[in-house]
């Protein structure tokens, strides 16, 4: 069970403080000017703030859909049938909206250079727990790459051609290294256009969708609902009856969540090098989450009305267009120019993925450094702001890509991608801690925060159980009878101790004296905040200039450009 096209940590701010007890020596250092009125947001040494609202949320969307659901959505459809996959999808994103709302309240009130839910984990929850979740991210994340860009290797060979498979992953790992290695400005832009390709063809699709079930296709035929009559809206697996239904219904949930892995996260990565993040990052994070909900929610809608749920090829494994529920309903309807097409996105969508968890790892790496949780060179900037020595270390991990090329290597390659299984929900987990623990030093020491959601911390103690279980569900199949094997519950579970190793490692090696949770009176609330609040004030300033020099009139191209700012 796994599907990946999702999400991490980081960015470029102001006042990094090391959450002990002095403030980091990359605290304010540089100024750099603006050129209006001589205000001067305030910039330090490290990353530089060039990512855009409109880029946040593009890199976000684009590391969190990947080839999930163009291609895996079609094995969920198998086992559970169309009206679990919906149900499903629908529930993952009210979770992940919880998730959502909670980093983003935590990251508005302090958007400071390395921000990631390790580095808040760090100064508000627990040191040791910190270090087990910075490196989970930039492990998986690595790792994520080289998936990713195995992923589109694959999908590439849906078009007949003698061109080596390691050519393929080398022309695609140059071009997201590269990227990778460019100012975060370049970097944005391109993920930016790189996801504005999945939302073009994502919202083709589902218009398409719309037009087969209203028997506009080529052979005319209404489909309506038909498919939830006929093969069925839901189906058993394992077991016969209602146990079968549930345990289908939990299978397809729990793969689900795969789809929306590190998403939250992602936000919180580009809130560092994001422009007036104090504004921008609610409305980018609001705006993110409509657009996946949309998306997953309405996909999964559409793939269970235009595609029945025992289509030959639904579970073959192929990996490209031939196994996706999008091309399986295109040909039945008699459409035959788009298949290749929806597989070019496929490879888009993969390709965008890779490059987007590229910078999340890097940027882990970087935010392990500022916490004292990795070697301090990771946290060298060159001119431009960008975390070389980082970026040139997570970038190893790509070439485990290079694996797949012989079938054994394959098998270890395939081991390591094992170690992701459980990351997300593990991510998610924390983060509801880290929430939970910002809100009560917040309470305790009378601290009002900027951004405040309604549904919160309610929201964040349903994700804490929810994803508890879910974890826990991830080879929940395997305790049937006839179905336990020694070598499955240990991949698919692998990396719940792997984690825990490295959380109790660090407590016991260096840890010792810290407690496992610091109490709210003693979380560091104070360290960076001036400058977070000087920050907002010049940005403030800045855009109100930028307002009366360019007037209150708001041009068309700007009023066409709200669909993706």
């Amino acid at each position: 069970m796994h599907e990946h096209g999702s999400p991490g940590a980081l960015g470029s701010a102001l006042g990094t403080t090391a959450a002990k007890e002095k403030p980091m020596e990359h605290d304010i250092s540089k100024v750099e000017s603006c050129a209006i009125g001589g205000i001067e947001p305030i910039e330090q040494a490290g990353t530089r703030r060039k990512i855009k609202s409109r880029h946040a949320q593009m890199i976000a969307i684009g590391g969190t859909i990947g080839t999930g659901l163009f291609v895996g959505a079609g094995q969920a459809l198998v086992i559970g049938g169309p009206a679990f996959l919906f149900l499903a999808y629908t529930l993952t994103s009210i979770l992940v909206y919880g998730v959502v709302t909670a980093v983003i309240e935590v990251c508005t009130f302090l958007p400071v250079s390395g921000s990631s839910m390790a580095y808040y984990c760090n100064r508000m929850a627990s040191p040791s727990l910190a270090f087990a979740l910075g490196w989970l991210y930039v492990y998986s994340f690595g790792i994520l790459v080289a998936y990713e860009v195995t992923a589109a290797a694959i999908v590439i060979d849906y078009w007949p051609n003698n061109i080596p498979t390691a050519a393929w992953i080398t022309i695609m790992l140059f071009v997201i290294i590269a990227l990778n290695f460019s100012p975060v400005g370049i970097f944005a832009e391109s993920e930016f256009w790189f996801a504005g390709i999945k939302v073009i063809m994502l919202t083709g699709l589902l218009l398409l969708s719309v037009i087969l079930m209203l028997g506009g296709g080529p052979n005319n035929d209404r489909l309506g609902f038909r498919y939830w009559n006929d093969p069925g809206a839901v189906k058993e697996f394992v077991v016969g009856g209602a146990g079968g239904r549930f345990t289908a219904f939990l299978y397809v949930w729990v793969f689900s969540g795969f789809s929306f892995y590190f998403g939250p996260e992602l936000i919180i990565v580009t809130s560092g090098e994001m422009y007036h993040p104090r504004k921008n990052l609610p409305v980018a994070s609001r705006r993110f989450f409509y657009r996946l909900a949309f998306f997953y929610v309405f996909g999964a809608l559409a793939i269970g009305i235009i595609c029945r749920s025992d289509s030959e090829g639904l579970a073959s494994g192929a990996g490209n267009a031939n196994a996706s529920p999008w091309v399986i309903a295109i040909r039945n309807a008699g459409i035959s120019s788009l298949p290749s097409i929806v597989n070019a996105g496929i490879l888009t969508s993969a390709w965008s993925s890779g490059n987007s968890f590229l910078y999340m790892s890097s940027r882990s790496l970087y935010s392990c450094a500022l916490a004292g949780n990795a070697p301090k060179i990771f946290t060298r900037c060159n001119r431009y702001g960008l975390p070389i020595y980082a970026v040139a270390a997570t970038s190893a991990f790509s070439l485990l890509a290079y694996l797949n090329v012989g079938s054994s290597a394959g098998t270890v390659f395939n081991w390591l991608i094992n170690l992701t299984n459980t990351a997300g929900y593990t991510s998610w987990i924390v983060c509801c801690i880290i929430f939970l623990r910002f809100r009560k030093a917040c309470a305790f020491q009378g601290v009002t925060v900027p951004y405040q959601s309604r549904f919160q911390p309610y929201a964040a103690y349903i994700c804490l159980v929810t994803f508890t279980f879910l974890l826990l569900c991830n080879g929940f199949t395997l305790f049937y009878p006839g179905r336990f094997t020694v070598t499955s519950f240990f991949t698919t579970y692998v990396g719940i101790p792997i984690f825990l190793a490295l959380f109790i490692g660090h407590k016991v090696i260096a840890g010792r004296a810290d407690p496992w949770l610091i109490k709210p009176s003693e979380v560091d609330l104070v360290s960076g905040l001036r400058e977070v609040e000087a920050d907002a004030e010049n940005w403030t300033r800045l855009e109100q200039m930028k307002t009366e020099n360019s007037g209150s009139k708001v041009s068309w191209w700007r009023k066409v450009n709200f669909l993706w700012e």
